[in-house]
Order: structure tokens, then C-alpha cells, then sequence
């Protein structure tokens, strides 16, 4: 190398030479410039909260190239640049502060932070441990924006909700053989994550990074996984290896968690029990119909005080409804007096007198009644009630939903809104920004709350992954990180400028993505626009805003015209959602002629295919900028796309319905021919839908059970796939094409519909007294009602007469012995009035399709004199003895039939409120 050096020209080489002095030159002038220096200084006694900001504080610094000094010390003494980091108590910042000369004009409130700078130091003082820890937090991303520290700072901040939470549901897709929902033990087999403790803390710190200060833990019985008791030793429902296991992991989330100056909250379902203690005692691990039984309260409140005695700081999570009976007397009594003395039980075993907090679910319970009776016996409680139902449906809540929020806000206490499942949304990505501040909003504006606890934005079920089709599968927590943030960030602050909201979020995303700030923003915008799509889709066209419908999988054409035979819920369309229509209500005015009130059908329609083309238009534009994180932005994009194809899906079946709703009143064919190729042009986008997502999704939806029944039933995994529908949705459409066809031929008029007759196969019993259904006979043997109509499938049959009064004042029971599996015919009344046995409704009872009696069989099957028309369900068991028991109200128990034998679909029309016609047979 040399000697071809000394070979070049003289010119040459005296530029080389020059060169290389000037490198070295340079070198040596880096070499001599001073590296920045800083000191950190904390008191020898910090919590572990100071501690653990001190440490995110001091990796940031290295990062940005800073050479950190670390000092403990209890007054202030530093020299040279420093961070002072505590409490505003401790002496150590108040020398700091009257060394500085800084007085803090404004004290923060609770986690709350002041920083201040002087004369080269900067000081974090928090209100408590975890305001200096959010303090540090707040310098992080302060240093990390800028690349170095800010010369002068001058802040106060202290977040605006009390609660901010995430969850993680022990739960698992399907159900365990033999088990119940919510039933699963804490085993390696059942959650190979739970003890992942390196997974745990970069879940944590991910929540911290957020400025989250809760996590609540979601399962039906965890007592029998985390204590023993020691009067039920045979209650514990794993091994002693397996338990010992789940003792150490539990502490080590509470300890790490705590450090961040997060909460653990335990959640758990009323009335379930082990399945050891069940099988040895012969109960059921769970029944909602049973009342309070002594030795369940007895096992229930020493399991809680076993748990709060073994894991003192760790909260409560209570759900007194879904399995137990609903609203009523067991759920005050089973509050207070089984589990707050279970609390108190174990506080006394520690000698404790303060309170861990008790949090209340106002799910299918009377809270504020409950709360009536519980304050006085325990103060530290607070409420909870979910946001949308287990949907995302809207910003304007309004109606008897909002009354309730409003009614629990004013307790007094504090209200947390849960936002929960998100049935609506998944698996696709979700990030709306401008949704979901306006969410928050709402949630202080309109329901007076002041916590919110956040669930996975998809995929709840199967914690930690996402229904994405990769290898390996992906984390939750990192696929849906904006989903936390966004909640996260408006939970502390949701009174944020919106521009200046538009300008920090694009730049996320362009930080992420390795692009620019207008690209960034082009994806917010894709974000925004899809966040539109299926909140409004759910809203104006849903079934229920619970976890039983999977909305982007679509929805029958049935569904969409008489979606009242499907256990409408009511709640979705008034309170979930701005003033507006059904397709029915918008049918009916059309008819009419009335004018049309809120937010319509056909606005809905249109807006979601026009936000469709809008977020692809957006993904597509920022694509040529992407240089990060590429595969992640590719499926993004993808789900644009998913997002576009489902809205013009839904789009075109909304209006073939609506003609479909015309012919109700018209009977003119023509309208349906006008039906018909808006609903090809909806098959054919959904055709478009399952290109997308059969290589990309997994599945749809996350709850893989027989509690899913719309589109259609999950049984057993099934119908979990767009492309698994598709055979069902061009079936749909061959029916109503054929059907219309039959309509228009000659012979439609004199064609009848074969009625089948359906037979008792079951004796009803010897003391029982029975009547037959035919018009005259009386129905209950305290009251001369009487049957005027009854479906002609019906005529015939015999059924069981009952005492109103009995039933109102201790439920039903009917027990059956038969060779063979049956169905019996429970008549529901269509009356929300509560003397009447409510029909089963998966939204509060996750067991309401345990005999696969949640869907109405025939409708308004039954008139009787002077009571409301009767909805037909039926209760499915296997051959030998088995015991319907149903909880108190009014219902018909109408016969006994062959499980085989066939039970048609349809409505009666027994009714005498309005236009009922059913229109379901056209797609039959």
C-alpha cells in the first residue's frame, strides 16, 4: 500500500497528505470535546416508584450520548449540571427548590409532577411516588424529542382520571371439557404466558410508558388457583407444583407492578366455585338460577379472605350479575355479606383496619342499589359500568344507558367506564385518534366519570396474540401499541388541542414508520377514516352491541329485516349511538311518507363507503414513504382495505333490505327485483373480503363458542372465517333469487307451506296438571286466562299448568325422564315488565345458550286473553332424568317434543302491534 502511495504523482499525494491532516485534525477535536456530564440525584429512601424513574431517566440519558453520575443523598448539595428527582416533601427537593430559587406556582395533584430548571439543574418534584415517576417519565420524552436536555423547563401536569386502566383476561378461545365460560384454572398448560415473567415486563413497562396506574385481571374463579383454604383443602384446583408456581408469579406481577406505580385489580364472576368443591359437594360449579346456598357463601367469603390476607395490596374486582341470578335481593345480600366480610376477614388476619379497593361492575346487578347497602359497611369502593356494551360504537351516548352512567357518577364514589370487548372491531387495526378523544370526552361530559379500564382493541380471548395469520404470532401489545396509547393519552388529558393533536400523532406514526410527517399524517388519516366505519355499521344496522355478534363477519339479510327474532337489544339503538333510525323505522317512514329523524340508514350507508375509499386513498399515499417496520405497514394496509370491502358490503345489503322492508307493505315483486342486485353487489365485495383476510386473519372473531350466534352460530370453532361464510351468503342470495322467481310464477298463490305438526314424546308426569294448546283452555291454575290462538305446529301438543304466583316468587322447575334426547318448548311473554321471565339474553348471561335456547324458535306463537303475545324457545337435553330450572317470572312451559323433530323458523304473527310480518322465509 505504501510503495503504490510513494509511486503517485507529487500532486497527488500532497492532496492525500492534506487530507489526512485535516481527518486528524478533526479526530483529535473530538477526541478533546468534553462528553455532556450530568448528575442524578435521589434520597437513599426513595420508593421503588422514584427508583424505577430514576432508571428510565438515566437509560434515556446514556442514549442521547449523556455521562451520567448517580448520587444518593437526603439534602440537596449538587454541583454541576443535575437532576434532582422526589417528592415535594422531601427535604432533599425542597433544598433543591430554594437553592434554584423556584417556587412552584401551582402544586400538582395526586400523580401529579412539577419540573423546573435553574442555573444548569432540573427538578422533578412529584405530589406522591408515582407523580415522580411520571415526572421522569415526562423528561424522557421530552429528551428524546429534542435529543438532548431542554435548557428551561417550566411544567406542572397531574393526570384528569383517578383510574386509568388496561386489562388481560384469563380466558381462552374455546371452553375446557367439562368446564363452564369463565371456568379455567391457572396451569402451563392452560396460559404458557402467564409465566412469562420477561413477557410481564415489557407488558408493564409498555403500560408505565403510558402512564397507566391500573391492570385488572380478568377470570370466573381465580381463588382456587392462587390460595388454599383452609377449611376446603379439597377447593385448590392444581397441583402443588403448579400452585407454588402461580404464588410466585403472582407476587412477582404485584411487586414489579407496584414499582411502576400500577394497580392489580383481581376480577371475578358471582356465583362460581372450583369444580373440585363442586364435584365433591354434588353442586354445579355454576347455575344462575340457584339461590345462596351456605356452604358456597361459606367456601366464597373464606376464599376471598385467604386472597386478601396473601396478597394484601392487590384490588377487587366484583361481578355480582351473569352468574347469579340478575338484579335482585341475592346480589345486595351476596355483597355484603359474604364478600366485604370476606375482605374484612382477611384485613383482620393481617391487622389491617384500611380498605383495598372494592371495584363494583354494574353488570346485569342494580348498582346503585347494591351500593345503597355496601357504602355503609365499606367506603373504599367504586363503580364500573361498560362504555358502548361490548362494542365501540359511538361518542354521543344518550338514553337509559347515559342515566345509569350518570346515576352511578353521582354516588359519589368514583365511575369507571370500561370500554370492553370490542366485538365490532376486531381483528382489524383500530387507531382513530379523533374517536377516541371523543370518546374520552364524553365519558367526563356526559357520564360524569372520572376512571377507564381499556380491553384489548382485538383478540381479548386470546391473550397475548393477535388473529394475524403470522409466524411467529404477534403481541398484542405490540400490533395494537396506538389503540393503549391513544386511550391512555386522553385518559390523562383529553382536553388536548386537536391540531396540535393531528401534528404529535403523525409524527408517531412517521416515527414508526421510518417517514415523513406529511406521510405520518396520511396514515392518521386512514386510521380516522376507518375508525368511522364499523362504529357506525354496528349502530345502525347491529343485532347487539354484545360479544354474540361478530360484526365483521356481516350479517344475514334475516337479520337485517326482522333482527327483533334475532333478541334484539334494544339498548344499542337507544343510547349507543346519536338520535337516529332502524331500517325498519326508516322502511316505515318511507311507506309513509313522515319525515325522517337523526342519523338514517341510507346516510350511514353512504358515509361508510366514502370513508372506505378515503382510508385507502390515505394508506396508499403514505406507502411510497414507508422505510420501517414494512411488513407491519403492509398489514395495515391490508386491513384498509378489509375495512373498504366491508363497508361496501354492508352499504349495498342496508339497501337491499330496506326494498326487501318495502315489499312488507307493498307486496309489489318489483321491489324485491330492485333488492336484488344490491345484494350481488354486497356478495361481491364480501367475495372481495375473503380474499383479503384468507391468508392474512386467523380468524375473526375471538370467542370461538356457541355463546357467538351472529351471522351464525360458533359452535365448536366453527364459522369463525369470512371465508367459511361465504357459502352461507351465496346460498342467501340463490334462495331470494329463486324465491322471487316463485313469486312471480302462476301456481305462488295456490302453493301452501306444508305445517308441521309437532307430537308429545314425554309423559308430563302424574301430579302435574296439563292443558291442551287449543283455543279455550286455561293456562295457569291460579288465574282463568285463556289460549285465543295458537300456531298451528303447536296445535295439539300439552302443556304444563303452573301457578303464576309460585313462579313469580321462586322461579320454575320441570323435570323430565325420557329414553331419548328431547326439547322442551318454553313460551317467554314479549313484555319487559318484571313479572314476566325475561327471554335468555347472552349479553348479561353467558350461559343463556347452554341448551341452545337463546333464539326465538317461532314468534308470537301464542295469544292469551288479556296478557302479551308468547315467543317459542327451546331447552335441548339428552336421554334420562334432567330438571329444567328457570329463575322467577311468568312463562308457559308449552310440551315436550322429540329432539329430532323439526321446529320451524318463522313468526305466527299472533300479534296485535303493528305490521309483523316475517320476511325471513325469502331467503330460505
Amino acid at each position: 500500500m505504501l510503495t503504490l502511495f510513494l509511486n503517485q504523482p507529487m500532486r497527488i499525494k500532497a492532496t492525500l497528505i492534506l487530507f489526512c491532516c485535516s481527518a486528524g485534525l478533526l479526530i483529535c477535536h473530538a477526541a478533546d470535546k468534553p462528553a455532556k456530564s450530568i448528575t442524578v440525584v435521589i434520597s437513599p429512601s426513595a420508593h421503588v416508584r422514584v427508583k424505577y424513574g430514576e432508571q428510565k431517566l438515566v437509560e434515556a440519558l446514556k442514549a442521547e450520548g449523556y455521562s451520567v453520575k448517580l448520587v444518593q443523598q437526603d439534602k440537596y448539595n449538587a454541583t454541576g449540571n443535575s437532576i434532582v428527582i422526589g417528592r415535594l416533601a422531601d427535604a432533599l427537593i425542597k433544598g433543591s427548590l430554594n437553592a434554584g430559587h423556584i417556587r412552584v406556582a401551582k402544586a400538582p395533584g395526586k400523580e401529579g409532577f412539577a419540573i423546573n430548571s435553574a442555573s444548569g439543574h432540573i427538578i422533578i418534584a412529584g405530589a406522591d411516588n408515582s407523580g415522580a415517576l411520571y415526572g421522569c417519565l415526562e423528561l424522557v420524552d421530552r429528551l428524546k424529542a429534542a435529543r438532548q436536555l431542554p435548557q428551561n423547563i417550566n411544567v406542572v401536569d397531574q393526570p384528569e382520571m383517578v383510574l386509568r386502566g388496561a386489562c388481560v383476561g384469563i380466558q381462552k378461545p374455546t371452553l375446557l371439557p367439562g368446564r363452564g365460560t369463565y371456568e379455567y384454572p391457572y396451569t402451563p398448560e392452560n396460559f404458557p404466558w402467564f409465566y412469562d415473567k420477561a413477557l410481564w415486563i415489557r407488558y408493564l413497562d409498555s403500560l408505565t410508558q403510558n402512564r397507566t396506574n391500573s391492570l385488572y385481571l380478568w377470570s370466573g374463579h381465580p381463588f382456587a388457583s392462587l390460595v388454599k383454604v383452609k377449611d376446603y383443602p379439597y377447593a385448590l384446583e392444581v397441583d402443588e407444583a403448579t400452585y407454588q408456581k402461580n404464588v410466585d408469579m403472582y407476587q412477582f406481577l404485584t411487586k414489579e407492578a407496584d414499582k411502576r406505580g400500577i394497580w392489580i385489580i383481581q376480577g371475578f364472576y358471582n356465583i362460581i366455585v372450583s369444580k373440585p368443591f363442586a364435584d365433591h359437594n354434588h353442586l354445579k360449579t355454576q347455575d344462575r338460577n340457584r339461590h345462596i346456598v351456605p356452604i358456597i357463601a361459606d367456601y366464597t367469603r373464606k376464599s376471598i379472605a385467604a386472597f386478601v390476607e396473601k396478597y394484601p395490596n392487590v384490588g377487587l374486582l366484583i361481578t355480582l350479575g351473569e352468574a347469579m341470578e340478575g338484579v335482585g335481593q341475592d346480589d345486595i345480600d351476596w355483597f355484603t355479606k359474604t364478600i366485604i366480610p370476606g375482605v374484612k376477614d382477611g384485613l383482620k388476619a393481617l391487622g389491617r383496619t384500611d380498605e383495598p379497593p372494592i371495584v363494583l361492575r354494574a353488570h346485569d346487578t342494580d348498582a346503585p342499589e347494591d351500593m345503597k347497602y355496601a357504602l355503609p359497611l365499606y367506603k373504599n369502593l367504586y363503580t364500573m359500568a361498560k362504555y358502548n356494551g361490548e362494542a365501540l360504537t359511538t361518542y354521543e351516548p344518550h338514553g337509559p344507558w347515559a342515566e345509569l352512567h350518570k346515576t352511578l357518577s353521582r354516588i359519589g364514589t368514583v365511575q369507571i367506564e370500561n370500554v370492553h370487548i370490542m366485538a365490532n372491531l376486531e381483528p382489524f387495526r383500530y387507531g382513530s385518534d379523533d374517536f377516541i378523544q371523543k370518546c374520552v370526552l364524553a365519558m367526563h361530559n356526559i357520564y360524569g366519570a372520572n376512571g377507564l379500564h381499556v380491553y384489548p382493541q382485538a383478540s381479548y380471548w386470546d391473550w397475548p396474540y393477535t388473529a394475524d395469520n403470522t409466524s411467529p404470532r404477534i403481541l398484542q401489545l405490540d400490533r395494537d401499541w396506538i389503540w393503549y396509547k391513544e386511550w391512555a393519552r386522553y385518559a390523562w388529558n383529553c382536553h388536548r388541542d386537536r391540531d396540535g393533536e393531528v401534528k404529535y400523532w403523525s409524527a408517531q406514526l412517521a416515527g414508526k414508520y421510518g417517514c415523513t410527517i406529511g406521510e405520518g399524517k396520511a396514515i392518521l388519516e386512514a386510521y380516522e377514516q376507518s375508525g368511522e366505519i364499523s362504529p357506525k355499521i354496528l349502530r345502525r344496522f347491529g343485532i347487539t352491541d354484545g360479544n354474540r355478534q361478530t360484526m365483521t363477519l356481516g350479517m344475514l339479510m334475516s337479520e337485517l329485516v326482522n333482527p327483533e327474532k334475532y333478541g334484539l337489544f334494544s339498548l344499542l339503538y337507544n343510547s349507543e349511538g346519536p338520535e337516529g333510525e332502524m331500517l325498519s323505522e326508516y322502511a316505515a317512514k318511507e311507506w309513509k311518507h313522515e319525515p325522517h329523524i337523526g342519523e338514517t340508514p341510507v346516510r350511514v350507508a353512504d358515509d361508510i363507503v366514502k370513508e372506505g375509499h378515503l382510508a385507502v386513498a390515505a394508506i396508499d399515499e403514505a406507502e411510497p414513504g414507508v422505510k420501517k417496520d414494512k411488513a407491519e405497514f403492509d398489514r395495515l394496509k391490508n386491513d384498509m382495505y378489509c375495512y373498504d370491502a366491508m363497508a361496501n358490503s354492508y352499504s349495498a345489503k342496508a339497501k337491499a333490505a330496506l326494498w326487501v322492508l318495502r315489499y312488507k307493505y307493498s307486496d309489489n315483486v318489483a321491489d324485491l327485483e330492485k333488492a336484488l342486485p344490491e345484494l350481488g353487489t354486497s356478495l361481491k365485495y364480501f367475495k372481495d373480503l375473503v380474499k383479503l383476510t384468507q391468508s392474512s386473519y386467523l380468524y375473526a372473531n375471538s370467542m370461538q363458542t356457541k355463546q357467538r350466534k351472529i351471522p351464525v352460530g360458533g359452535n365448536d370453532g366453527k364459522n369463525k372465517t369470512w371465508v367459511e361464510l361465504l357459502p352461507i351468503y351465496q346460498k342467501e342470495y340463490d334462495n331470494f333469487k329463486r324465491n322471487i322467481d316463485s313469486l312471480k310464477s302462476p301456481q305462488a298463490t295456490a302453493k301452501k307451506a306444508e305445517i308441521i305438526q309437532l307430537k308429545d314424546v314425554v309423559s308430563p308426569g302424574l301430579y302435574l296438571k296439563t292443558y291442551t294448546l287449543t283455543p279455550g283452555s286455561i293456562v295457569f291454575t291460579d288465574t282463568s286466562k285463556t289460549i285465543k290462538n295458537v300456531a298451528k305446529e303447536l296445535d295439539g301438543l300439552h302443556g304444563i299448568q303452573l301457578s303464576r304466583i309460585t313462579q313469580q316468587e321462586k322461579g320454575t322447575d320441570y323435570t323430565i325422564q325420557s329414553s331419548a334426547p328431547v326439547k322442551i318448548l318454553v313460551g317467554y311473554f314479549v313484555s319487559k315488565d318484571a313479572k314476566y321471565l325475561q327471554e335468555p339474553q347472552l349479553e348479561t348471561d353467558a350461559s343463556a345458550n347452554e341448551y341452545g335456547q337463546a333464539d326465538i324458535k317461532i314468534a308470537n306463537a301464542l295469544q292469551i286473553e288479556g296478557m302479551p303475545p308468547v315467543n317459542v324457545h327451546t331447552f335441548t337435553f339428552k336421554a334420562g332424568s334432567n330438571t329444567l330450572t328457570l329463575p322467577k317470572g311468568i312463562c308457559l312451559i308449552l310440551g315436550v317434543v322429540d329432539d329430532k323433530a323439526t321446529i320451524p323458523v318463522y313468526d305466527a304473527g299472533l300479534s296485535n302491534e303493528g305490521n309483523i310480518k316475517d320476511l325471513r322465509w325469502l331467503f330460505n
